[in-house]
């Protein structure tokens, strides 16, 4: 029903989100004798907000078409080298002959797209053959195709380890931390060669009774009943995914954007307030930064459900207790593939200490193939994205992988 109302409220806006926009366009347009009325800027602004708050996001474009080599630009493609009903891998082929280290960058299956690690991958590209998960939205995904557990998460990341090997080393951003060492710990205990050389866990939940955040805390308030009768719904008519069981992506956004909502109010001030001051540059940072946050997709109920049950209530992972498809997860088999983990000091959604416990996990992989970096003053998106990333973190990463390679 929720999802239901929901898109009737989107049908219900359909004329405001019509009338700000041509409102906008009326007092902007050079012709157009509007937008030389006293305090027209402020009437465009306005209706630029109202717009963009009513409207739809879509997934958007990662839009990488180049990258620079050795200070050559090079062209890149993308293309689906392996396809899923629950997910794509991407290759971000480079048009260069260059012999870099293969890197499958896993991102997070929590309610954004991948296009959140867009600045995870430019920085890569110029070192690294990059592939990225792509995951499909829920709702898109007939239920024909069958449901998606845990347990399909992890095979799929073993899955894709094994199309990359030799030689892959794997990054994995926040919530895919826990499925990608459970893949390499099983593949380690079987003696799989094509277990990875390198992982690189980023941000991730390894041990959520570490600095516990508001979310972690949260998921341990009501019982796994309470949020599938209150959060699990199922898609309308509309969409390829009807009457599938889903997380829906707006009540996930909704809750990020509660948990810093005086944050996201003094941002949409602040772009009405560059818009009347002429400060496109601030506005146009506001632009891409909300056409992503604001994208969001629907997560499988089962796999959800059993995430938070796993991962956020019981621990399974750090206590021993974590079986997937009959085999129990041991990260103290894993000995030939180096680990890094990177936090950020100021996370709020996976607190220092929850990456880091991986290491007395992994404890037979040898100390020299180790490393932990602490960020100072960053918080969660900042370890993946932005400046300090770029100069601060992704050296560090690139010269881990070289040392594992």
């Amino acid at each position: 029903m929720i999802y239901t109302l929901h898109e009737l409220q989107h049908a219900a806006n359909a004329p405001l989100k019509f009338w700000a926009e041509t409102s906008q366009h009326l007092f902007t347009n050079p012709f157009s004798p509007l937008a030389y009325l006293p305090h027209s800027s402020r009437v465009a602004a306005g209706s630029e907000l109202m717009a963009r708050v009513v409207r739809r996001y879509e997934k958007p474009a990662f839009g990488l078409d180049h990258t620079v080599i050795d200070g050559q630009t090079v062209a890149v493609h993308e293309e689906v080298v392996a396809s899923k009903p629950f997910c794509n891998l991407l290759r971000f082929r480079r048009e260069t002959n260059a012999n870099h280290p293969k890197v499958l960058l896993v991102a997070p299956l929590s309610g954004h797209y991948a296009t959140l690690l867009r600045d995870t991958v430019f920085a890569l590209l110029p070192d690294h053959d990059v592939h990225v998960t792509d995951w499909h939205d829920a709702r898109l995904v007939p239920l024909a195709e069958g449901y998606f557990h845990f347990a399909d998460y992890v095979a799929t990341m073993q899955d894709f380890i094994r199309l990359l090997a030799p030689d892959v080393h794997v990054i994995s951003v926040c919530q895919p931390t826990v499925p990608v060492l459970a893949a390499v710990s099983l593949m380690a205990a079987a003696g799989d060669p094509a277990r990875p050389r390198s992982m690189t866990l980023m941000g991730g939940p390894i041990d959520t009774r570490c600095a516990p955040t508001e979310v972690n805390r949260y998921a341990k308030t009501r019982s796994l009943r309470w949020f599938d009768t209150h959060v699990i719904t199922r898609v309308p008519l509309k969409y390829p995914g009807y009457m599938r069981r889903v997380y829906p992506g707006f009540l996930q956004h909704a809750g990020f954007v509660a948990m810093n909502s005086d944050r996201h109010l003094q941002a949409h001030v602040d772009f009405y307030n560059h818009l009347v001051e002429g400060d496109g540059d601030s506005a146009g940072t506001h632009r891409k930064f909300y056409d992503e946050y604001n994208a969001v997709m629907d997560l499988p109920a089962e796999y959800y459900l059993e995430t938070l049950d796993m991962v956020f209530m019981k621990h399974q992972l750090p206590k021993g207790d974590m079986v997937v498809s009959g085999q129990r997860v041991k990260p103290s088999a894993i000995r030939n593939t180096a680990l890094m983990t990177i936090e950020g000091e100021l996370d709020d959604i996976s607190g220092p200490g929850q990456t880091e416990a991986a290491h007395g996990l992994c404890s037979n992989i040898p100390a020299k193939r180790k490393e932990h970096f602490l960020v100072p003053g960053v918080g969660h998106y900042g370890i993946f994205s932005g400046r300090r990333w770029r100069e601060a973190i992704y050296p560090r990463v690139r010269e881990f992988i070289r040392r594992a390679a």
